[in-house]
């Protein structure tokens, strides 16, 4: 079997050495190193070739990483514009934008902390924008509403990447942590500990639950404008 792997990535290597199978490649190893791992270097010799026959096919290490990002948000669901129901559009692209950025944990920072203008992503905000304005918000509204849900996509996935305790360990690690809340000093938070540890409250952070309630908010936003 290890004999068939090693053929399988000699025949890899062998294969021309293109734009696509560059960024492909780095996103692979983005996904199994980390990103601080990828470097021209490392790519290079991961598709068995020479470090500068990468700048044939990528201008720089900022186009590279700025070609890995517009391939991972391609895999994202894109609205419908002009559908029968935007909030459902919405969850829709929210929740695929969550699940790719599990798939891809470097994804999330390195989206949000650059000037992001390929293909993908054009489609991804226009699409985005068209949902929202043909639904009844203004393209002010539109800007808002969409930056907000993507504040919640962010924000809530890198917390779920680097959350120190797997979902299994939260009743053990409350039944530790006990001890440390006097129920005289941190009567709510110790209620709420006896909850995890009895398994009447399970204690795990929900997307759906912040993402329903922005929907909400949004929806009565919606309607304001409409009627102004």
């Amino acid at each position: 079997m290890a004999r068939a792997r090693n053929s399988v990535r000699r025949a890899s290597k062998r294969d021309p050495l293109t734009r696509e199978r560059i960024l492909r490649t780095a996103i692979r190893l983005a996904d199994e190193e980390g990103l601080e791992s990828l470097s021209m270097r490392r790519l290079a010799q991961e598709l068995g070739v020479e470090a500068m026959s990468l700048y044939n096919h990528v201008e720089s290490k900022d186009d590279l990483l700025d070609g890995i990002v517009d391939l991972v948000v391609s895999e994202i669901e894109v609205p419908t514009i002009g559908g029968a129901d935007w909030k459902t559009a919405m969850r829709k692209r929210a929740t695929s934008a969550h699940e790719v950025f599990l798939r891809h944990p470097w994804a999330p920072m390195l989206v949000g902390s650059r000037v992001n203008v390929g293909p993908a992503m054009l489609r991804y905000v226009n699409a985005t924008l068209g949902c929202l304005r043909e639904a009844g918000f203004s393209y002010e509204l539109a800007d808002r509403a969409w930056n907000a849900i993507d504040s919640h996509v962010y924000g809530f996935t890198i917390q779920e990447l680097n959350f120190p305790l797997d979902p299994s360990e939260y009743a053990s690690a409350a039944k530790m942590f006990l001890p440390k809340l006097p129920a005289d000093e941190y009567p709510y938070m110790r209620a709420l500990t006896e909850l995890v540890i009895e398994g009447s409250h399970r204690g795990l952070h929900d997307f759906q639950f912040g993402l329903e309630l922005l929907l909400d908010g949004l929806e009565r936003l919606r309607q304001q404008c409409s009627s102004a």
